[in-house]
């Protein structure tokens, strides 16, 4: 679920703060159609829930799973880019 790019980087912002659609598009550049799939995926996988606060839906990433989750993503693309580093330097 998190090899995907955008659904990492919808999930690392909403961990920072609830938001709706409107700001993730303007925290990260996508579209609202691209937004609303990876939510709705991230959503069905039980990794961010949605609460409506007037006509607005607010998404938000505070189960300890998903920090858990976001940590070891992290850590394995941060040993991945350092072994290619490695390789790039020998």
């Amino acid at each position: 679920m998190l090899s995907e790019p955008a659904r990492l980087q919808l999930i690392c912002e909403l961990r920072s703060s609830p938001c709706d659609v409107q700001t993730l598009i303007n925290k990260t550049g996508f579209s609202q159609s691209h937004i609303s799939r990876q939510l709705s995926q991230l959503s069905q996988a039980g990794l961010v829930r949605s609460e409506r606060q007037g006509q607005r839906l607010i998404f938000h990433a505070d189960d300890p799973l998903v920090d858990d989750l976001c940590s070891l993503v992290s850590q394995r693309l941060r040993q991945n880019l350092e072994d290619k580093l490695k390789t790039l330097n020998a």
